[in-house]
């Protein structure tokens, strides 16, 4: 099983971090290791000063396909859930500002918590998901699957070209706006449309 996300999906969140639109989606790896799962909680490593939580919707895949057309991309998933892209980001910012890849700033140990999954069946719409973070009882994060800048038939093709998807992968599809600091003692609780997915301590 590969965790394979997504990043600079949201145009806010892109304009939030001064980042220049992309052409295609933009890929990066995460090993098994990052999986957080039941709401375990999360613990600042140490070798960072700056996590930031990033919310985002998470498809897992349930059959294997290569090269798959956008039009039969719906039928490669049919579980969704929420999970947090959390991001190192003093260790991302020095890894670019070198121009070496940044994977530590992202796939370290329990990086990527995950909630429950839910049916596709159970979501209106796919392409018209609403999901929010709220952290210590306040949001921080609201996005809407419809601003997607690739939306997830696209993400799943286009990442189809390059790895071969198999059953219980997961894609993180990118984060909108908000994204910011976690403390110790942080409360973390995800919301797909108005059913709680994630609940946890920072610690």
């Amino acid at each position: 099983m590969k965790i394979i996300c997504i990043g600079q999906n949201y145009i806010d969140h892109i304009k939030e971090m001064g980042n220049e639109i992309p052409s295609q989606p933009v890929i990066f790896l995460k090993p098994d290791s990052a999986i957080l799962r039941k709401n375990a909680p999360f613990f600042i490593p140490d070798f960072s000063n700056e996590i930031h939580h990033e919310l985002e919707l998470v498809v897992k895949i349930n059959r294997i396909g290569k090269n798959i057309p956008v039009k039969f991309a719906s039928r490669y998933f049919d579980e969704i859930t929420l999970g947090v892209d959390f991001t190192a980001r003093d260790i991302q910012r020095e890894m670019r500002k070198t121009g070496m890849p940044w994977e530590i700033a992202k796939a370290f140990d329990g990086s990527a918590p995950i909630g429950d999954f839910v049916s596709t069946n159970e979501i209106s719409d796919i392409n018209n998901a609403s999901f929010h973070l709220l952290k210590n009882g306040e949001m921080v994060q609201k996005g809407n699957t419809e601003n997607l800048l690739f939306k997830i038939d696209e993400i799943i093709s286009h990442v189809s070209k390059y790895f071969t998807l198999k059953i219980g992968d997961l894609i993180f599809t990118g984060t909108p706006s908000g994204v910011g600091k976690v403390e110790v003692g942080d409360r973390l609780q995800a919301y797909l449309e108005d059913k709680k997915i994630m609940d946890f301590k920072i610690c």
